[in-house]
């Protein structure tokens, strides 16, 4: 208990005291202003909209990915269980390049959407194809475990009581998987909103559009506006807290559920 407290205070409290206590050094009204300015807000909803939706696509994802790794054997099953990964050995930077010349509009996928009217690079889809590309391990991993330890018996007792497959799919594996899923969609959320490496490349970094609250806490950090930079971290770190918690709350209550 005592080395896991010293651990939290050295590692995560005392950085995030600092972050608060510099936000601080603004009065209360220049905090305000700080927070709520449009350029302030408008990255506050990509970042936290963004990171939403990818969150939600990864929920979806991941679980069939998972799924698949799990249930089916093919050939490469290997390879693509360890491509799952990826997005954890690559360094985001080159994530984002990556990304950024595969959907652009002379890009080998955005050759092809651009006469469909779909653009991805240096737009809000951008940040949200950025956003899943990074999260989707987090939900993966957390369910395939989960869904390897799940006792086929109990889906062929419910077969054989003449549950047909949807039925089996809700009402024996989804409760099951339910608190593993909220788990992975609360990583991933959580890791999109903090990424900066491969959503500044492909998003195009326009004020009001695509600019990530990362990105703006850089600027400002370059500008030596050192109190206005901590102001937007303890914005997002309040905001990330309450969804946190939120999600928490919801495995609690779905673990509950589920004895």
């Amino acid at each position: 208990m005592g080395f896991t407290l010293m651990y939290m205070t050295l590692l995560v409290m005392i950085p995030l005291a600092a972050l608060v206590l510099k936000a601080f050094e603004l009065s209360l009204a220049d905090f305000w202003v700080v927070a709520t300015d449009q350029r302030s807000i408008a990255s506050y909803r990509i970042t936290f909209g963004a990171s939403l939706v990818g969150a939600v696509i990864n929920l979806v994802l991941g679980l069939l990915t998972a799924w698949v790794l799990v249930r089916y054997s093919f050939p490469g099953k290997r390879v693509v269980d360890a491509m799952v990964d990826l997005p954890f050995a690559l360094p985001t930077a080159v994530a984002g390049i990556t990304l950024t010349s595969l959907y652009a509009y002379n890009g080998w996928i955005g050759q092809w959407l651009e006469p469909l009217g779909i653009r991805v690079a240096y737009t809000e889809l951008g940040v949200i194809v950025a956003l899943t590309f990074i999260g989707l391990p987090f939900v993966v991993r957390t369910v395939q475990p989960v869904l390897q330890d799940l006792e086929k018996e109990l889906e062929e007792a419910a077969a054989s009581l003449g549950a047909h497959r949807w039925q089996i799919f809700r009402r024996v594996i989804m409760p099951a998987l339910w608190p593993a899923l909220l788990t992975g969609f609360a990583l991933a959320f959580a890791r999109a909103i903090g990424e900066y490496g491969s959503v500044v490349f492909i998003s195009g970094n326009m004020p009001y559009r695509t600019e990530i609250t990362p990105l703006l806490i850089i600027t400002k950090l370059e500008q030596y506006d050192y109190a206005g930079a901590a102001a937007l971290g303890v914005v997002m770190l309040i905001v990330s807290f309450i969804l946190l918690f939120v999600i928490n709350v919801l495995q609690l209550w779905s673990l509950k559920r589920g004895t």
